[in-house]
């Protein structure tokens, strides 16, 4: 083992991998190209081994550096689970907290909690990302943030975390209250949106995969659909008057209950999804952990 181990030349080639370039590893840095690649260099001497493939559109991790990556990936993430763990107290007097959820989720599940626990809790540095579930998972595995709350329920994609369900929702379909894009009646069957202009989320989502698969087995074919990439552009567009959304039930509540929009109530059971909460239990520090005890244990 070398005992003068550099963890300079490691976090050189971290950034480089990360990056896949030098002169972006160089930018973020500080430091020169031509360093950055004898940085590199020594760490392949040291090693016995080649770690990049060097290309016209920038570097490629070889199997040994895509193997090496992942070790030192792991190493940084601990760093910074360390260090954060080290700048916090008891008396979360100082310290941070930083929460991934998709936005239509975050703007009537958590924004209250968030906003009480930073009135108690003032010298918190509070932070809330909003990202794609996808992007949400790779910044928790990177420890980038405390913990991801999410209707996902991949087990494939879940299965390195704890996993805890909060609550479930609801799916429904809603239209603006004055629409007539529809016959008014009390219930509604599938078949009787075969041809009603659909607010529906993208084929890739689970939630448009999970309808479509009800749909086929009441043998009804969803035919006149627009297909869109998030919620809250659904529900702009349900209000805009384009057609019959759907949506989580709880995001539009609010406004089914004061009259602007109507519920299209249909007597299949319409799909419920879980929302979970996604951490990693040993890269908790005490902010995020008196976060979830007291704001989403009950």
């Amino acid at each position: 083992m070398n005992k003068d181990l550099n963890l300079n030349l490691y976090k050189i080639f971290y950034e480089v991998a990360k990056n896949k370039s030098i002169s972006a590893a160089s930018k973020n840095m500080y430091i020169s190209q031509p360093a950055i690649s004898k940085a590199i260099k020594n760490l392949e001497n040291d090693l016995g081994v080649v770690l990049f493939y060097r290309t016209l559109n920038g570097t490629v991790l070889t199997e040994k550096g895509q193997e090496l990556f992942e070790y030192v990936e792991e190493a940084f993430n601990s760093f910074r689970a360390a260090e954060k763990k080290m700048n916090e107290n008891k008396n979360l007097e100082k310290g941070s907290l930083s929460v991934g959820i998709p936005s239509h989720i975050a703007s009537f599940y958590i924004m209250n909690k968030i906003v009480e626990f930073h009135e108690k809790y003032s010298k918190i540095d509070v932070t809330v990302v909003n990202r794609p579930s996808s992007e949400l998972l790779k910044l928790l595995e990177n420890n980038e943030i405390d913990f991801v709350i999410d209707t996902m329920s991949f087990k494939d994609e879940l299965d390195c975390f704890n996993v805890k369900k909060l609550t479930t929702f609801s799916h429904c379909f809603i239209a603006l209250s004055d629409s007539n894009f529809i016959e008014d009646k009390e219930e509604y069957s599938l078949k009787d949106l075969k041809n009603v202009p659909l607010i529906l989320p993208v084929f890739h989502s689970s939630h448009r995969q999970i309808l479509d698969n009800l749909a086929k087995e009441n043998n009804v074919e969803l035919e006149n659909i627009l297909s869109i990439e998030t919620s809250e552009l659904i529900y702009s567009m349900v209000k805009k008057g384009l057609g019959v959304g759907y949506i989580l039930y709880d995001m539009v509540k609010d406004d089914i209950e004061s009259g602007k929009l109507k519920l299209i109530k249909v007597k299949e059971q319409l799909p419920q999804v879980p929302l979970n909460l996604i951490y990693r239990e040993k890269n908790l520090t005490e902010a995020p952990l008196r976060f979830i005890n007291e704001y989403l244990g009950k």
